[in-house]
C-alpha cells in the first residue's frame, strides 16, 4: 500500500468552444479497467450524435495502467494531452471522456492537443480532488481527567477526531498518517501519565474535503 495518493472524490463536467468546436471534459473516479471501459461506453451512448469521444484513464495507486483512445482524432492529438494531464496532476483511479460536437474548422494538430488538454483542465476544476493517506486509526480510551490534554494534543498535531463517545469514559477515535503514530502515541501517554489506553483498530486511507474527514475501508 502506497502511503500518500491523489484520486477523484466526486466526478464533474467542464466544457469549452474552441472554433465552434464543442469540447465536454468528463471525469469520474474509477477503481478497475473494467469500470473504466465500461464508463467510457456510457458516456459514448449519452453522445452518441458527437463526432469524437476520446479518453483516457488511470488505473492503480502507483498509476500501473495508463490507456488512452484518440477515438478517430489524428494520432497523438486527443487521448495522449488528456492523458498527459491526469497524470501531471499525478492523479491514480481516474477516467476522462472529453466528447467533441464538430464546429466545421480544422483545428490543426497543435490547436487539438490544446482544446482536448483544456477540456480535461476544466472537467477537473469541476470534480473534487481529494489526497488519500494511508493511516492508523486511533481508539483512545481515558478518563474525564484526561480528555482535556488529550484534545489539546491532537489540536497541536492537526488531528481531527472521527468519533468520541461519553460513557464512564471517553473513547476518542482518530486516524493518523502511519509515520506518525508512534510519536502521537508517546506524547498522549506522557501527556495524561500513562492514564489513557490506545489501540490500533486497523489501517485505513483517509482523506479531507474542506473540513470534513472521510474514512476509506
Amino acid at each position: 500500500m502506497v502511503k500518500d495518493y491523489k484520486t477523484i472524490y466526486e466526478g464533474g463536467v467542464g466544457e469549452i468552444v474552441e472554433k465552434k468546436s464543442r469540447f465536454i471534459g468528463t471525469i469520474a473516479h474509477v477503481e478497475s479497467e473494467e469500470e473504466a471501459i465500461a464508463f467510457i461506453e456510457r458516456i459514448k451512448k449519452q453522445y452518441w450524435d458527437a463526432r469524437h469521444n476520446c479518453s483516457a484513464y488511470i488505473i492503480g495507486e502507483r498509476q500501473e495502467i495508463m490507456r488512452c483512445s484518440d477515438d478517430g482524432e489524428p494520432a497523438q492529438t486527443a487521448g495522449k494531452p488528456m492523458l498527459d494531464v491526469l497524470s501531471g496532476q499525478g492523479l491514480c483511479n481516474v477516467v476522462a471522456v472529453v466528447t467533441r460536437y464538430f464546429g466545421g474548422t480544422l483545428l490543426g494538430t497543435g490547436g487539438l492537443v490544446r482544446a482536448y488538454s483544456k477540456a480535461v483542465q476544466e472537467g477537473l476544476a469541476h470534480s473534487v480532488i481529494i489526497e488519500k493517506h494511508l493511516a492508523d486509526e486511533l481508539v483512545i480510551t481515558t478518563d474525564y481527567n484526561g480528555i482535556g490534554k488529550i484534545q489539546y494534543l491532537l489540536a497541536q498535531e492537526g488531528v481531527v477526531s472521527t468519533d468520541t463517545e461519553y460513557t464512564d469514559v471517553v473513547v476518542v477515535t482518530v486516524p493518523i498518517p502511519v509515520d506518525r503514530t508512534t510519536q502521537l502515541k508517546t506524547k498522549i501517554i506522557e501527556g495524561t501519565n500513562g492514564r489513557a489506553k490506545i489501540q490500533v483498530k486497523r489501517q485505513l486511507y483517509y482523506g479531507m474535503v474542506g473540513k470534513e474527514t472521510i474514512l476509506f475501508d
